[in-house]
């Protein structure tokens, strides 16, 4: 096995079984806002002891470890054909040991040939950098979660939504609303306010590899990220949709350009099993440091 398979072999068994610290900080915070003996509190405990459970034995968090999305930061020149083929290859060997379920199927027939790969999958994004590191960050993002994402297109006359920030605020809560226990809340949402359909949802995506507790250098968007988790979690929805005051673990939203006749809003909603982790590796692929 190389020095590269083994780091990202290693990368996914963490990402599976581990939350990150930022988000297990949060869960923490959430569970005390909880009032003790409500369905929302005993909810909260049952996540925070699914967690320690799952480090403990070191299991995936979830039967459903979902889409396995890479995002590498890398060199110019750097060897993208060959770290798919390895990763796909320390994909399949993470699934033979359980690191990951056997969770892709054939978009057609259905057939699943327990390897979790196939076209699409698993997904890889490469943007490059003028360092000499690679940063690989890993996204395992369930279908429950993802069924739950939405897109809007401003103006939107049934919300009342017109094309500004606050016409976004309507779309970004109506998507919570809609959303209620669906998604294995208390979720997260990663937004994208432009863009073209695609890479709207792209970079709202994007957004989910950001800490939880970072705070948005535009202040615009930090004021929103910070009313919208307010209001969302004032609505009562709570765990799971029981109710209570955790609807929401945080916000995240991000902007990408526009063309004049579209104004999308694209929502990326990611459950209460945040799994995302991030590795440093240096030439040879041997893992440096933990970017979480």
């Amino acid at each position: 096995m190389t020095g590269l398979q083994a780091s990202l072999l290693e990368l996914i068994r963490r990402t599976s079984a581990e939350i990150p610290d930022d988000v297990q900080r949060t869960i923490l915070v959430a569970l005390e806002r909880e009032k003790a003996g409500t369905i929302a509190a005993s909810a909260m405990e049952l996540i925070q002891r699914n967690i320690e459970l799952a480090r403990k034995k070191s299991q995936p968090i979830c039967q459903d470890t979902g889409s396995v999305l890479f995002y590498v930061d890398c060199p110019v020149g750097f060897d993208q054909i060959a770290f798919a083929e390895t990763a796909r290859e320390a994909v399949r060997q993470a699934t033979r040991k359980g690191y990951l379920r056997q969770n892709s199927v054939d978009a057609l027939t259905g057939k699943n040939y327990g390897t979790n790969i196939g076209p699409g999958a698993p997904t890889f994004h490469f943007h490059a950098h003028p360092g000499a590191d690679v940063h690989v960050r890993l996204m395992l993002k369930g279908g429950g979660c993802e069924n739950v994402g939405a897109q809007y297109s401003l103006p939107d006359e049934a919300l009342g939504a017109d094309r500004d920030l606050a016409g976004c605020r309507k779309a970004i809560l109506d998507a919570v609303l809609q959303a209620q226990g669906k998604g294995c809340g208390p979720g997260v949402l990663g937004v994208c306010i432009g863009g073209d359909r695609a890479t709207g949802y792209e970079f709202s995506k994007q957004q989910l590899l950001r800490t939880l507790d970072d705070r948005n250098p535009v202040p615009e968007l930090d004021a929103l990220e910070q009313d919208i988790l307010n209001t969302a979690n004032d609505l009562g929805i709570g765990p799971m949709g029981f109710g209570g005051k955790t609807t929401l673990l945080g916000v995240k939203i991000g902007t990408a350009n526009r063309v004049p006749a579209s104004y999308f809003v694209s929502i990326s909603y990611m459950c209460w099993a945040y799994r995302r982790l991030g590795v440093t590796l240096d030439a040879q692929g041997h893992l440096q440091d933990w970017l979480y």
